[in-house]
């Protein structure tokens, strides 16, 4: 390894929008150390979550209740609503095939393989 270059730089950031169809892209393939951000151009409310609802445990085997508690390791859930204009930034650091869906209208899913 070179001295000074900065290896990490190549993950990349992934953008998929949230609007009146669902998620667009559905379906998006990274690399594990990428960054998917998402960005709600609804009118909806946005909440990010790993699958499935109303748990979200498939990303890290914790809870809704636990991993979204004050203090803890950020998991694969927003924890939270996002209105029109919000985004939810996750660095996904698992390799998998990771579902997720907006928890406040669960019939909005998509997928996120990290290879």
């Amino acid at each position: 390894l070179k001295e000074g270059v900065d290896y990490q730089s190549s993950a990349k950031t992934v953008t998929v929008i949230y609007n009146a169809n669902g998620f667009e892209p559905k379906e998006i393939t990274i690399k594990k150390g990428d960054m998917v951000k998402f960005v709600n151009q609804s009118s909806r409310a946005m909440w990010v979550a790993s699958a499935m609802h109303p748990d979200h445990e498939v990303y890290d085997g914790t809870d809704l209740n636990n991993h979204c508690a004050a203090g803890v390791t950020p998991s694969f859930d927003q924890c939270k609503n996002a209105p029109n204009g919000g985004t939810y930034s996750f660095t996904f650091n698992k390799i998998g095939a990771w579902g997720y869906h907006n928890h406040s209208a669960a019939s909005d899913f998509g997928k996120i393989v990290v290879e």
